[in-house]
């Protein structure tokens, strides 16, 4: 009988597993124990939102422009392998020992110099953005923002989007071409977010726009507007137009990364809007640090370069950057300013094209029509759109 089974002896073959079954009885006894006990009262559904949410996720900021506040900024993004690839072993005592003695101090400098009183450049157009596409996309869709390093977390904002319902979500990076170490990293996070949850959300993601209509219009008509107010270069005499795109490492391009390739196929279709040739449209990149060789040419070198070449003006256009930052307002409006007049150029002309311009919400609405099909009828929002662009 079962109820007896426990008292008989074992087979003289399997005595030799006794010991081991008891301990396992008395694990499971353990266990069963030492769970807290199950409230009588039925589990209730959540109340769930049936609208679609969109998370909009872009680099991050410090909180502050002091090192106090960078520090730790620059502490979690330094130490994500997909922007340092080196082993942590040999790549922390560098970080820790060197780096983040001396560079917040640097950096917290520059930041205080692009820094608005509404707070971090970043984090304010970031979050007109999301006020302008949800005016886009009406009560249909949720729209809330996160940064991949500082706050708001990625991880913080899907479980808060969890809470209050959602449980459809499109993660949109604002990163028009693909880097591991830019988009994959984000990627990653929500990876890590639904490897931890139990109830999860249906998650999509856009990869990258390097050749998305808007965005080229975008960018083009930028370009336009400044040359209305400023003239038009001029070409054929010198004049030149870089499109400056943020540096990734050589070894990440060689080791299969398509940024470099979507970047150019950006600048291709941007000369071809504007109709350049391609010596008046040229392709550096930016924001290089550390010995590692880069990929390039670096947009610092060729503007020092072409200041001593005799280029009397200079426009630049940062593609790659949907909000105004420290890489476009310092590095590039300051100190590549600074190095072409320097150099001997007479003009530099700093295009900016994102933040909450006509241009680059449509960009961003494109986006999100596209990644949330399915989810709503876009007809009625795509039909908005045209009429925001043609307005």
């Amino acid at each position: 009988m079962l109820g007896r089974c426990e008292s008989r002896p074992l087979p003289a073959s399997n005595r030799r597993f006794e010991g081991s079954g008891c301990r396992l009885v008395n694990m499971v006894n353990t266990s069963a124990e030492s769970t807290p006990s199950v409230s009588s009262e039925p589990r209730r559904a959540p109340v769930v939102d049936p609208r679609p949410a969109v998370l909009i996720v872009n680099l991050g900021t410090p909180e502050e422009p002091t090192a106090k506040k960078v520090r730790p900024y620059l502490r979690e993004f330094l130490s994500d392998r997909r922007v340092i690839e080196t082993h942590p072993a040999l790549w922390r005592p560098i970080l820790e020992g060197v780096i983040l003695r001396v560079r917040p101090k640097d950096s917290a400098r520059k930041y205080a110099s692009i820094w608005l009183d509404e707070g971090s450049p970043l984090m304010y157009w970031t979050q007109r953005q999301r006020e302008e596409l949800a005016r886009l996309l009406g009560e249909d869709v949720e729209v809330r923002i996160a940064m991949r390093y500082g706050e708001p977390g990625v991880q913080d904002e899907l479980t808060r989007l969890h809470r209050d319902g959602f449980r459809r979500v499109l993660v949109l990076p604002v990163y028009p071409q693909y880097a591991a170490s830019s988009a994959g990293t984000v990627v990653d996070e929500v990876a890590r977010w639904i490897l931890a949850a139990r109830d999860q959300m249906e998650i999509r993601t856009i990869r990258s726009f390097p050749d998305s209509t808007p965005y080229i219009e975008a960018l083009a008509c930028a370009l336009e507007d400044s040359w209305v107010r400023n003239g038009r270069p001029d070409f054929v005499a010198g004049d030149r137009l870089i499109t400056s795109f943020h540096s990734i490492p050589q070894a990440m391009h060689e080791a299969g990364d398509p940024y470099r390739f979507e970047c150019e196929e950006t600048a291709r279709l941007l000369r071809e809007r504007l109709g350049l040739a391609e010596q008046d449209l040229l392709v550096c990149f930016q924001s290089v640090f550390g010995p590692a060789q880069w990929i390039g040419p670096a947009t610092i070198d060729t503007v020092a370069r072409l200041g001593k070449e005799g280029v009397r003006r200079l426009d630049v256009i940062c593609p790659g950057f949907m909000a105004d930052c420290l890489e476009t307002l310092e590095e590039i409006n300051i100190l590549n300013r600074e190095t072409f007049l320097e150099a001997g150029g007479r003009e530099f002309h700093y295009a900016p094209w994102a933040n909450d311009s006509q241009g680059c919400v449509a960009t961003l609405h494109e986006q999100t029509l596209r990644g949330i099909a399915g989810w709503v009828r876009v007809c009625d929002h795509a039909e908005l759109s045209h009429v925001t662009e043609a307005g």
